[in-house]
């Protein structure tokens, strides 16, 4: 009972973690499945056709690439742009700043359907044909407001006295913020574009809102599980988290690396 008490709340992580990998084993293990007809929901034999011959559906590919380019320029714009509106709330005062905080929270609380749908009205009374613009912006819009939140918590968690160090040492304003402020801002700013990526590649609701006839890979996996969805989506998908996996891994052990180093060089001057 004891050992319990102790351990329960490691026993509760373990199990929300395997709660939710739980479908995305299922979704790698039926990628190696040959099902029988043209639903892919239980186990049959198994192959690798899904990943040796992944284009093989028509669309698939195309649409995935469609995702992926509007994935990555939404996020690199909103990271740039959100980047410096973390700064800026954080670091300075200014007339409206608290409108602004306001105003970054209101798309995350507005629900994606009112967003969508606003947004096309908005492009229809502006005659602004729908394609892989409206998309875009559309996704800018909704995800540069998870990247201030994110940043901005990384900004407000940082120690001012490694700052007010470098300040003591002679360090001008751009070098400190380029050896001191930066790196240490970094790790935060890679995980908002890691979530801002996700947001946009994920993304259905807005985007089947202002699309038009543009065909992204959320919106694909709608169409095809009316007729059953390929194997090939299962193999995608697959690959696409241990993508994300591999990233955060990496991101993690950047953050690792640079934390020993900063405590050694404590740990030496002390």
């Amino acid at each position: 009972m004891n050992w319990l008490r102790r351990n329960i709340i490691g026993i509760i992580a373990i199990g929300v973690l395997v709660y939710l990998f739980i479908p995305i084993a299922v979704v790698g293990v039926l990628s190696f499945n040959s099902p029988e007809g043209k639903y892919n929901t239980s186990w049959n034999e198994f192959s690798v056709d899904a990943w040796t011959n992944i284009c093989g559906v028509p669309g698939v590919c195309s649409s995935f690439v469609v995702s992926i380019q509007i994935g990555l320029l939404s996020t690199a714009v909103a990271t740039i742009f959100g980047t410096m509106i973390a700064f800026a709330l954080v670091r300075y005062r200014f007339r409206g700043r608290d409108s602004t905080n306001l105003l970054i929270f209101l798309p995350m609380a507005t629900p994606e359907v009112v967003l969508g749908s606003s947004l096309l009205a908005l492009y229809l009374n502006l005659t602004f044909p729908l394609g892989f613009w409206t998309v875009l912006i559309a996704h800018i819009m909704f995800i540069i407001s998870f990247i201030v939140v994110a940043v901005k918590a990384r900004l407000q968690g940082m120690d001012p006295r490694l700052e007010e160090a470098s300040r003591d040492l002679y360090a001008n304003p751009t070098a400190t913020f380029r050896h001191v402020t930066f790196p240490l801002v970094l790790p935060g700013i890679l995980g908002a574009a890691l979530l801002g990526f996700a947001l946009s590649f994920d993304d259905f609701i807005i985007t089947f809102f202002n699309a038009g006839t543009l065909v992204t890979f959320p919106v694909y996996i709608w169409g095809a599980a009316q007729r059953g969805i390929p194997v090939t989506v299962y193999a995608l998908a697959t690959a696409v988290f241990l993508g994300a996996l591999v990233f955060v891994l990496a991101v993690q052990w950047i953050n690792h690396r640079r934390r020993r180093r900063l405590e050694s060089l404590t740990s030496a001057s002390a």
